[in-house]
Formats: C-alpha cells, structure tokens, sequence
C-alpha cells in the first residue's frame, strides 16, 4: 500500500505541475489574441474573460494526454534515476506491476477527459457560438471603443466616440462624431456630424439606429469650399440594416447525443476524435513506463525527447486519421481503431520486453542461432 501511495503520488503531481504549466502557457497566448482582437473592436471587453473561460474544456481535452504521458516520464525517470526503482525491482516490485498501477490512475483522467470531450466542451463551444452572436447582434453598442474611429456595421459611416456612460447612463454615448456620405453621394457630397450625446436603438428586425442630440451637421461636397450648417436637436442614422445572421456552427459545438443521430463522413470524424483522446491516455501509458526506463547516469530527462517524438508522431496520425475519415478515405467501421490497435501494439511489445519470460525467449533463440 506504501508503494501504491507513493508511486501514484509521484505520477499525479508531474502530472499535475505539467498540465498546469502547459494550461498556463496556452491560455496567456489565447487571452493576449484574444485581448488584441478586443482592443480592435472585434470583441467587445467586457466578454473577454467570458471567451477565454469558455475555451479551457476546449484546450484541457488537447493538454490533458499530453500531461499524463510527460508526467510518467518525469515521475518514473526520476525514480529511475535516483535507484529506487532497482531497489522496488529487487524487493519484488515489477515493472508490470507499476504498469498496472499507473494505468489505474490513467483510467480515472480518461473517465475525465471523456466527460470533457463528449458533454463539456461541445457544450462550451456552444456557448462561445452563442455569445460571439450577442455580440454582432449588439455591435452598434457594445463595441464602441472610446477614443478610436470605427466603421458602422454596415460600413457607411465612421464614428469616433469620447466616452461611453457608465452606471445610471450606461450605454450613453458623449462627444460624438461621425463622418457619412450625404445625399448627394453621387455628387461626392460628405457629411460631417457632432453631436454631444448618442444612444443605439435595435428594431425588432435586428436593425440599429444612432439617435444623436444636441449637435451639427456639416454637409457638402469636397471639392467645395462651401458648407450648409445646420443645428439639430435630435438626428437619427442607420448604422446597421439587417439582423446578423447566425454564425455557421462546426460538429464541435454539436451535443454528442445528436452527433451520433448524424450521417455523414465529418459526423464520424468528430465522434472517433471525441473518444480518441481518452482512449489515447492509457494507451500512452503502456507506451509511457517502458519508456521511462532511464539508466541512472543518464539522468531522469534521458529518454524524454524520444518519447516525446513518439507521442508527436501518434497525435499527428491521429489528425490526419481524423480529415481522411472526413474525407471518407477510410472505411467507417475501420475509423481510428488501428491506430488506436497499433498504440496498444507498441505498449504490449515495450511492457514484454522486460518480462522475463520475454527474456527467457530471447536467450533461447540467441541460443538457437
């Protein structure tokens, strides 16, 4: 029971710290896009921290067999290398019994990385689909960035906003400019309005209008020197005509129960990829603790980059099984179970190499030749 805490106790925390590490670097390089795109009006600020929040399942189902493969290696290597496990083998403990433990542990993060795969991040995308659209769907408003000149949603107009109100005057626009074709447009004619106060207006169509107050309008054409200056106590523009249409949702936001209603060849992809990745992980850990067998001169990290380019090679496959199953050039029954099979091939020869009995044929046929 001391070695079971003990060596399951050293795998879940290089686990863990590798998860956290490689969450950490990933969400900063999605939150900085993410805060770009924002600072752009592509985004409005405020669902910022929403947007990223909603990526984690999305990025955890990508990092989470990663962490569990790198972090048997660390665990196990140091073990390696620091002589304990000799000492383990040489009580008793064998190699497939500390296979078998560690499979335990695996079998627990697949059951979370299934869960995650097949209801928590389809719904999360969902979610982020839904959010994007109430985003367009209030464009006139909530991506006015203060002190930026901007396009209207139907890109007629350019605004330039002061401010916009907060608390009791939220969604208040002050000090605004805007810069349109007149009537006259055919004629060159331009139009430049100031106004001290704004607000968006949405119809039940989806269409906006700016509705200004308190301001003027310069009218004109470019080429003259000539302007006709009037004062308005209230000025409507039309800023965007039709509702924004939905946005065109990928199989990764479709609810795993109405995925398998589906019948088509990018339906099938998605469900082999939704289950491959918790089948990957105790795959990779019949894979992962033959590897981690490390000589102690040769340090805890001896065997990582290798491993490492195993694991690469299995995730690219897995990819490419995925768009050729899209593409329908793999049989549907056949999907990805043989590369799944082949995963399960590699453990099996890596775990039996350092049997005994395995050893014992060895000898016999080196015996034999």
């Amino acid at each position: 029971m001391i070695i079971f805490r003990y060596l399951l106790g050293e795998v879940f925390k290089s686990q863990l710290a590798v998860f956290i590490i490689l969450m950490t670097i990933i969400i900063s390089q999605r939150f900085v896009k993410i805060l770009a795109d924002a600072s752009e009006g592509e985004v409005p600020g405020q669902l910022v921290i929403s947007i990223v929040a909603l990526k984690l399942p999305q990025l955890a189902v990508i990092i989470l067999p990663l962490s569990a493969f790198v972090g048997i290696l660390i665990a196990y290597g140091r073990v390696y290398a620091d002589s304990e496990m000799t000492v383990l083998h040489a009580t008793g403990v064998s190699e497939w019994y500390v296979t078998r433990l560690t499979l335990i542990l695996s079998i627990l993060m697949a059951f979370v990385a299934g869960s995650i795969t097949l209801y928590l991040s389809p719904w999360a995308t969902e979610q982020e689909y839904r959010i994007l659209e109430k985003a367009d769907a209030n464009a006139g408003l909530l991506s006015v960035v203060p002190g930026r000149f901007q396009h209207t949603s139907n890109e007629k107009a350019v605004i330039f906003v002061h401010d916009v109100g907060r608390g009791s005057d939220s969604g208040e626009l002050s000090r605004v400019f805007v810069a349109q074709n007149s009537a006259r447009d055919d004629q060159g004619g331009q139009a430049i309005v100031y106004a001290l106060k704004g607000t968006v207006k949405e119809d039940a169509r989806g269409g906006q209008t700016l509705q200004l107050a308190q301001g003027r309008r310069y009218a004109g054409d470019v080429d003259s020197a000539a302007f006709e200056i009037t004062e308005f106590e209230s000025y409507q523009l039309q800023i965007r005509e039709q509702e924004v249409e939905q946005r065109r949702r990928k199989l990764g936001s479709v609810a795993t129960t109405e995925l398998l209603e589906m019948d088509s060849n990018e339906a099938l992809a998605e469900w082999h990829w939704r289950i491959a990745i918790p089948l990957s992980i105790p795959l990779l850990t019949l894979i992962a603790v033959p590897l981690s067998r490390v000589n102690p001169r040769q340090g805890k990290f001896g065997r990582l980059l290798p491993a490492l380019l195993l694991y690469l090679g299995y995730y690219s496959l897995l990819i490419i099984a995925r768009s050729a199953l899209e593409d329908g050039k793999i049989p549907a029954p056949l999907g990805m179970w043989w590369l799944h099979a082949c995963a399960l091939a590699l453990g099996a020869v890596l775990i039996l190499r350092n049997r005994s009995a395995a050893q014992r044929f060895q000898a016999w046929l080196a015996g034999r030749s």
